[in-house]
């Protein structure tokens, strides 16, 4: 059962600790670990309201993102000044259109998302309960091309120390989920001792780990 009532409760009170303001710095390093290309299209997962939507919009003809909120939505294009294209598809999923970005509004695992060449993954597998990962990957799977590429930010932490989301997704899991991919692990960031996960939530480790995996 997804849970869906947590994440709209989330955007409508404005409880949006995951959402950073700026582009995510990893993104930016570690972008070029997937050879993209201009052309290249891209998907943004669970994407919320992330300016690595714009940043990647720089870089590619065509980004698509997939968020349940459509407050997350609309607030993205309101706070760029940009107005998109509104369409309703299916009759469950509204789809924002502008210049290279769409978003497509609602359920990400029936969401009419095209195949891709690149996935942009920071905050979505960390999302997810562990029951629901697996279904998760398998939808990437069937969304990216031959060839494709993914580029995977995740944290790994004591789980019994500290309840998600974000959830702890250790390498032993990304390499069991992506088993037949190859997984190259390009960053572990060990949180030192006065990283707030420790410092102030008295977890044993907490670190950031960056995966880049290609089919």
């Amino acid at each position: 059962m997804r849970d869906t009532e947590f994440w709209h409760s989330k955007w409508a009170s404005n409880q949006i600790g995951f959402h950073l303001e700026d582009v995510n710095p990893l993104l930016i390093k570690y972008w070029q670990e997937t050879e993209p290309n201009v052309d290249d299209k891209v998907l943004v997962p669970l994407c919320g309201k992330s300016e690595d939507l714009v940043w990647l919009a720089s870089k590619h003809a065509d980004v698509q993102g997939a968020e349940l909120s459509q407050i997350a939505v609309r607030s993205f294009f309101a706070e760029h000044f940009y107005t998109p294209t509104v369409t309703t598809l299916n009759g469950r999923h509204e789809c924002y259109q502008f210049d290279e970005l769409t978003i497509y509004a609602g359920d990400f695992f029936t969401a009419p998302i095209e195949k891709v060449d690149l996935i942009y993954d920071r905050a979505a597998l960390v999302a997810l309960p562990q029951e629901m990962r697996l279904e998760y990957v398998e939808r990437l799977k069937s969304l990216l091309q031959p060839g494709g590429r993914i580029l995977l930010v995740t944290l790994d932490y004591i789980q019994d120390e500290m309840s998600g989301p974000p959830f702890s997704v250790p390498e032993s899991e990304v390499r069991a989920l992506y088993s037949e991919f190859t997984v190259t692990k390009l960053l572990r960031d060990e949180a030192g001792e006065m990283h707030p996960k420790i410092a102030k939530q008295g977890l044993s480790r907490f670190a950031e780990e960056v995966y880049l995996i290609q089919s």
